[in-house]
């Protein structure tokens, strides 16, 4: 099969969340299966820079007002998977990221520079492609940067490339003004309920949803929640009746990056078979962090956006009594200001405790996964979840809440998960501060228990969390699709 996975963002070329994660991994566990799968992505500058082999394909004309841009063909970073990345300077070369300004503002030609990424991937689609000997069987789409390429395969009136938009969060759905209907060369037509149009505006997120053929999910429970009032954002009228059509596919991870037996931003490596030199990775940590060395206090990581929806200003209520029940709390991230501010105000009171790192650190956030006794995602949704899961294979069992991917990926520990040696880590009851500092507590009381304990870290440890599985149940979705 031809596949052509259309994404805003793919590690390592450059990444903001999990997004990138996923186009990095999932394209490669694909190719890996005899597939022939290319990323088209914006040539962003880090994107220019990072690829492999870089060679101008083709150039593409009669654009929505930018009129023209060339292709860049290259490869990934040790996977060679193909990339084709747009280089279109006027869109792309800024400083700042792929979504907002240096000052983190949203850049107001949105609609347009993944406009065009959608465009594009919907041209290369057709049977006319400027790739020569080369036109997609499946176009796979990614959130609402892409999600506009489906609409465009209904309007150019493409019938051989099938199109799969998966969601990754229904939080960040695409939405602009309507006069860019016309900017972006769309038909008057389409706007309407049963369309584009989204509350009087349109949405790229419902136009993929509305005029794809198929839509995946990060997960089997998110697949389903998405479709009720709490979830769906407004859109869950649309995907309960596509219901049928909907697929959650859990995510996996990138085993060779997140592997702690091989990781280069550890100076100490252990596994399933040498479990204790995870003590020397955590004094380290504590060490670099400048919190008190001390083996026997657990200490709690974090890595996260620190926002509403990843529920760490629950997590900031019941740090005192965490905290003064001798743990120690490590956490790297950014995002809403009043949290930052008020972590930042627990580590001047607690210094030996407590390290606030704000901003994004790959090297650190590696360190904190491997080092820290527990992780902490107490999200109030969480489609799939990435962390979690590093967590389960760095032998730090997660606090999580009982929702999308993290219900998914995390059995809770229990007497008789602990004796069917399932258990991975620790689930929520509510979502609610007494819920998460129940939950914590819960934690340290198995924490205690040293020989419980590391079977719960070797149950994590031990479980495949590859892609191989995921990239299996995508190609069926893909095969099913070309059958009929």
């Amino acid at each position: 099969m031809r596949i052509l996975f259309v994404t805003s963002e793919a590690y390592p070329l450059i990444k903001t969340g999990g997004l990138a994660d996923v186009s990095g991994s999932l394209p490669a566990a694909i190719a890996e299966m005899g597939e022939d799968i290319r990323i088209l992505i914006p040539g962003y500058p880090l994107v220019l820079e990072k690829l492999i082999n870089p060679r101008v394909l083709a150039s593409i004309s009669d654009l929505p007002v930018i009129n023209s841009v060339t292709i860049i063909s290259g490869e990934m970073p040790e996977t060679k998977v193909p990339v084709l990345a747009i280089n279109c300077p006027s869109l792309y070369q800024r400083a700042g990221g792929p979504y907002v300004d240096t000052n983190g503002v949203d850049w107001g030609d949105n609609a347009l520079r993944f406009g065009i990424l959608s465009k594009i991937a919907a041209i290369l689609g057709t049977s006319n492609s400027y790739i020569q000997d080369w036109i997609p069987d499946i176009v796979h789409c990614n959130d609402w940067q892409s999600a506009l390429t489906p609409a465009y395969l209904k309007f150019m009136g493409v019938e051989h490339a099938k199109s799969v938009v998966s969601i990754h969060n229904m939080a960040f759905q695409g939405c602009f003004p309507s006069n860019w209907l016309s900017q972006l060369e769309l038909p008057y037509s389409c706007y309407q309920m049963n369309g584009l149009e989204y509350y009087g505006q349109i949405s790229f997120l419902k136009a993929g949803l509305y005029y794809c053929d198929v839509i995946t999910t990060v997960s089997p429970t998110y697949a389903k929640e998405i479709q009720t009032e709490n979830y769906g954002f407004g859109m869950q009228g649309l995907l309960s009746h596509r219901s049928h059509e909907i697929h959650g596919i859990l995510n996996g991870i990138d085993i060779h990056e997140w592997d702690p037996s091989k990781d280069h931003y550890l100076d100490t490596h252990y596994s399933h078979k040498s479990l204790d030199k995870k003590r020397e990775v955590k004094q380290s940590l504590q060490k670099q962090l400048d919190l008190t060395v001390d083996n026997d206090a657990p200490l709690l990581g974090i890595v996260s956006r620190l926002t509403y929806q990843k529920g760490l200003d629950m997590f900031l209520s019941v740090a005192e009594k965490i905290l003064k029940q001798g743990c120690q709390i490590a956490l790297l991230g950014s995002g809403e200001k009043k949290l930052e501010d008020g972590f930042i105000a627990l580590k001047m009171k607690y210094p030996d405790k407590v390290s606030i790192n704000i901003g994004y650190n790959e090297p650190l956030s590696h360190a904190i996964m491997a080092g820290s006794d527990l992780f902490i995602m107490p999200s109030r949704f969480e489609p799939c979840g990435l962390n979690q899961m590093y967590g389960l294979r760095y032998g730090t069992p997660p606090v999580v809440t009982n929702t999308g991917g993290l219900a998914d990926s995390i059995r809770d520990t229990t007497p008789e998960s602990i004796s069917k040696h399932e258990a991975t880590g620790f689930v929520m009851d509510n979502v609610s501060e007494q819920g998460l500092l129940s939950s914590i507590q819960r934690a340290l009381g198995y924490y205690e228990n040293k020989e419980i304990w590391r079977g719960i870290q070797l149950n994590g440890m031990r479980k495949d969390l590859s892609w191989k599985k995921s990239a299996r149940e995508y190609l069926a979705i893909y095969k099913t699709l070309l059958a009929k």
